[in-house]
Parts: C-alpha cells; sequence; structure tokens
C-alpha cells in the first residue's frame, strides 16, 4: 500500500523578500503510480531528493540575490525545488528553469502561483538530451549537481551547448569531491574559473563544507 504523499509550507526570508514553498515533507516520501520516474531511471531512494530545499540552494539563492541580473537571460539546471528560480522571478529576472524529474514542473507552477508571480518557463531535460528546445542564455546557475563522475562531462557539455559566447555560470558544490574535474572539462570549452567559500551561512542549520564555483568566458575566448 502506497501511502499519501505528505508536503510542507514553509517561507524563506531574503532581506525584504519572502519565497513561500511547497516541499516534500521529507526525503521519506515517494509517489510513482504510473512509473514515470521508474522509466526514467530514477529509484524510489532518489524520487525524493527533487522535493527538498537542500543547503547547496540556500547558498545559490542567496548568493544570487543581490547579483546583477538585469538584461540578462538566465538559466537554472537541475533546479529541484528552484528557490533561486522563484527568486529570481519575484525579482523580475528572465529566468528559465530546467530539471529531468516528472514532478519538478507541478511543484514549480504550484509554488509560482503560491508567490503570486507570472509563471517560469520550464523545460525537463536530460543533460545527454540532444532534442532539448532551449535555447542560449548569459548566466547559467545551478547547486548539487556532481552526484557521479560522469557527470562532470555531462554538465560542461550542456552547459557549452546552451550558453552565449559570453556566458557566467554560477555552481554551488557541497563538497562532493568532483568539482576539480568539471573545471578540467570547463576549461576544453575556454572557461576561466574561481572557487570561492561563501561569505556567510548563518541561515543554515550546519557550516557549509562546499564552494561556489564560478566559470565565465568573453567573446574574446572564442
Amino acid at each position: 500500500m502506497t501511502l499519501p504523499l505528505r508536503i510542507r509550507y514553509q517561507t524563506i526570508e531574503f532581506d525584504k523578500t519572502d519565497i513561500h514553498l511547497c516541499t516534500l515533507r521529507d526525503r521519506q516520501q515517494f509517489d510513482d503510480p504510473d512509473g514515470i520516474a521508474h522509466e526514467l531511471g530514477i529509484s524510489s531512494a532518489l524520487w525524493p531528493l527533487f522535493g527538498v530545499i537542500w543547503p547547496s540552494s540556500m547558498v545559490l539563492a542567496h548568493h544570487i540575490s543581490n547579483y546583477p541580473t538585469a538584461g540578462k537571460r538566465i538559466l537554472e539546471i537541475g533546479c529541484g525545488m528552484a528557490l533561486s528560480s522563484l527568486l529570481l522571478n519575484k525579482q523580475n529576472a528572465d529566468i528559465t528553469a530546467t530539471d529531468y524529474h516528472p514532478e519538478v514542473e507541478f511543484f514549480l507552477q504550484r509554488n509560482t502561483h503560491l508567490n503570486n508571480d507570472r509563471d517560469i518557463d520550464f523545460e525537463r531535460v536530460n543533460w545527454t538530451d540532444a532534442t532539448d528546445t532551449l535555447d542560449h542564455f548569459d548566466l547559467i546557475i545551478g547547486s548539487d549537481l556532481l552526484y557521479e563522475d560522469e557527470h562532470a562531462e555531462q554538465i560542461a557539455s550542456f552547459i557549452n551547448k546552451h550558453a552565449n559566447p559570453g556566458c557566467e555560470i554560477i555552481l554551488v558544490d557541497p563538497g562532493r569531491g568532483r568539482k576539480n574535474k568539471l573545471s578540467v572539462q570547463m576549461d576544453k570549452y575556454g572557461y576561466s574559473n574561481s572557487q570561492t567559500k561563501p561569505a556567510h551561512t548563518d541561515y543554515l542549520d550546519e557550516p557549509f563544507k562546499g564552494h561556489i564555483l564560478k566559470f565565465w568566458r568573453t567573446t574574446e575566448n572564442i
């Protein structure tokens, strides 16, 4: 017998901005009655990971909250609960969100309406998918993406496919030991990089051990 899916509501504050969220109650939830996630290769253990707010997501959203985004087309990859996308949407930025999980779009729409904001463009994509309809972007963001060794090459290729000739990338990695692998792959596409610790993480329950990874390429690098 499948137990009913349990959710929770929370509000995350960014200075004077509140972002309201409906998320899964915890990482014990599972609901795939039609086997859609299973067909996509998402196991019951991995199924709920999209639906909670992770520390890396908080770090990314706080970092991006005061980042200059005017006039930039922005893409969030592996967005999960899309905290950064919701915040940028609240700031009237041009944001598109993507994820592979089949339930992400439902929660994204629900949370967008919960915040009384306009719909966020969304596309369900795999980093190895050659048939997505995404355009090119000036700023690409994401958090906690490097779960497997092969993800470094896949993410770098996906980013390069959708990056404008001059592009910035901001990724938050919690310390899974693969950030240098990603830097090597990004270097192949002509990106410079830096790795820094977030300045303040007092909004987290525990110290953050990861880094903010920044990559950039100018038109002169092409």
